[in-house]
C-alpha cells in the first residue's frame, strides 16, 4: 500500500514524520515523504523517497519577523505573531495546494502534519483515507486550552479557546482552500470550516506526544490516538565532531542553549545576554546557532558553539537544557531526562514551557521579550540547583524511553486499513 505522508513546517516540526515513514516502510509499506525542499538530504538519508512541497520555511519565518518588526503596538504582541503567520503562510498556500496534489497522485492513503492542511482536501477529492497526525494536542477538549491560545480563563471556557484557534486560522486559508475545492469539484466548505468537518467524519488522528506529559482527555473520541513520541536517532554512521566531544570530556556537564528555528530581530544581543548569564552561573555551555536566533561570535575556552547537532546524541549529556519550547525540541528535552528552561518565542512554544514546569521538571517559562541576564541565570541556577526537580525529569525521562509511539501509531494505521477492508 502506498502512503504518501505530508509535513510542513521547520525540521522539528518534520524529524518525527521521518521516523513515522521508517515505521510504516518496516510494517511493509510504500512511503512518500512530501515536505520542504531544504530537508530532501534528511529524509533520503533514511531510505524514504522524497517529494518536495512547498516554499523554504525558512524564509517564511523571515517574512514573520520583518513583519512583527513594524507591527502596530496596539495589538498585543502574541495576536500579532498570528496575524503575521497566517498571512505569510496563506501567501504561499496556492503553490502548496497545488504541489500536495500532485505529489499524492500514487496515493493509497494521506498522513498529514498540523500545517499540511492541504492533505485533508487531497485525500477527499482522491476518495482516501486520511490520517491526522500533530506533534500538539490540536483536538477540542475542555481539558486544557488550545495550545496556541494565550488566553487566561476558567477551564470551563476551555474549549472556547480551541472553537477561537480554529476560525481564526481557517478565516486566513477560507478563500484559496474554497477556491482550489471549486477547481477540483468539491463542496466549498461552510464558516466552521475543515477542522469541525474532520471531526464530525471522525477522521483518525494521532497525537505523536506521550500520555506521561498530556493524558488523552476523557471527551475526546475513540478515533483519537495519544501513542507516545515518533522519535528519529541519529543513523549509525553519523561521528559527532571530535572538537565537540573533546570538550565535553574535558570539564562537568555543560548546559544547552538554542532556540532552534526561531530568528532573532537582534542575534548579537540575544547571544551576547546567554554569555551574561552563563558567566554569573559559572557554568559551561554549548550554543547552537539554529536558523538565526542566536549569532556566530567568539567565545570565551568554556562555550562550544555548534550550527546543528542530533539532540538525541547530545540532550543526555547536558544538565539542562534552555531552548524555545518547540514540540520537537522539548520531547528530545524530556526524552533526555534533564531539566529543562523554555524560552518561547510564539505559537504552541508558551503552551509547552506551561507542561515543563507544572510537571515540575523545569522553571516558570521566560517569555523571549522578557528574557534578561538575571532571569536566565536565576532559572540555570534553579534547575542545577533542585534535586527534586532533577529526578522529576529523570523518571519521566525513562517514562518515555520505554515507550514506542511509532510502533503504536503503525499498529492503528494497520488496524483502521483492516477494518475498511471488512
Amino acid at each position: 500500500m502506498n502512503i504518501t505522508i505530508i509535513a510542513i513546517g521547520s525540521r522539528g516540526c518534520v524529524q518525527p514524520y521521518v521516523a513515522l515513514g521508517v515505521g510504516l516502510e518496516k510494517a511493509g509499506y510504500r512511503v512518500k515523504l512530501a515536505t520542504h525542499a531544504i530537508f530532501e538530504n534528511l529524509v533520503k538519508s533514511y531510505g524514504l523517497e522524497f517529494a518536495p512541497v512547498g516554499n523554504n520555511p525558512q524564509e517564511l519565518l523571515k517574512k514573520i519577523v520583518n513583519q512583527l518588526k513594524n507591527r502596530n503596538k496596539i495589538i498585543p504582541l502574541n495576536i500579532s505573531f498570528k496575524i503575521a503567520f497566517w498571512s505569510a503562510f496563506a501567501s504561499d498556500l496556492d503553490s502548496l495546494m497545488n504541489d500536495c496534489w500532485e505529489c499524492s497522485q500514487d496515493a493509497e492513503a494521506i498522513v498529514y502534519s498540523e500545517l499540511a492542511l492541504p492533505g485533508y482536501h487531497v485525500a477527499e477529492k482522491l476518495g482516501i483515507p486520511a490520517y491526522g497526525a500533530y506533534t500538539q494536542p490540536l483536538r477540542r477538549t475542555n481539558a486544557f486550552r488550545h495550545t496556541q491560545s494565550n488566553f487566561q480563563l476558567p477551564q470551563s471556557f476551555n474549549k472556547l479557546t480551541h472553537i477561537f484557534e480554529e476560525e481564526f486560522r481557517w478565516q486566513f486559508t477560507r478563500k484559496k482552500i474554497n477556491q482550489w475545492r471549486k477547481n477540483m469539484d468539491l463542496s466549498p466548505l461552510p464558516i466552521t470550516g475543515s477542522f469541525y468537518q474532520q471531526q464530525q467524519q471522525q477522521v483518525p488522528f494521532f497525537y505523536c506526544y506521550s500520555s506521561s506529559v498530556i493524558p488523552k482527555p476523557d471527551d475526546w473520541s475513540e478515533w483519537t490516538h495519544v501513542t507516545g513520541y515518533w522519535f528519529l536517532d541519529s543513523p549509525s554512521s553519523w561521528q559527532p565532531p571530535k572538537e565537540l566531544v573533546d570538550f565535553l570530556e574535558s570539564g562537568e556537564p555543560p548546559v544547552y542553549i538554542g532556540f532552534g528555528s526561531m530568528r532573532s530581530a537582534d542575534p548579537e544581543a540575544l547571544t551576547k545576554l546567554i554569555l551574561a548569564a552563563l558567566e554569573r552561573t559559572g557554568r559551561r555551555g554549548i550554543i547552537l546557532t539554529g536558523w538565526g536566533a542566536l549569532s556566530n561570535t567568539d567565545l570565551p575556552k568554556n562555550i562550544f558553539q555548534v550550527s546543528s547537532i542530533p539532540h538525541n546524541w547530545l540532550f543526555p549529556k547536558m544538565a539542562a537544557v534552555v531552548h524555545h519550547g518547540g514540540s520537537g525540541t522539548t520531547s528530545a528535552g524530556l526524552r533526555a531526562g534533564v531539566p529543562s528552561i523554555i524560552v518561547p518565542f510564539g505559537a504552541d512554544q508558551p503552551f509547552w514551557g506551561q507542561v515543563v514546569a507544572a510537571k515540575g521538571i523545569g522553571p516558570t517559562a521566560i517569555p523571549q521579550k522578557q528574557l534578561t541576564v538575571d532571569k536566565l541565570a536565576t532559572a540555570i541556577e534553579t534547575a542545577l540547583g533542585s534535586e527534586e526537580m532533577k529526578k522529576r525529569a529523570a523518571a519521566l525521562g525513562e517514562k518515555i524511553r520505554a515507550e514506542d509511539g511509532v510502533k503504536t501509531a503503525v499498529e492503528v494505521i494497520n488496524n483502521h486499513q483492516l477494518n475498511r477492508g471488512n
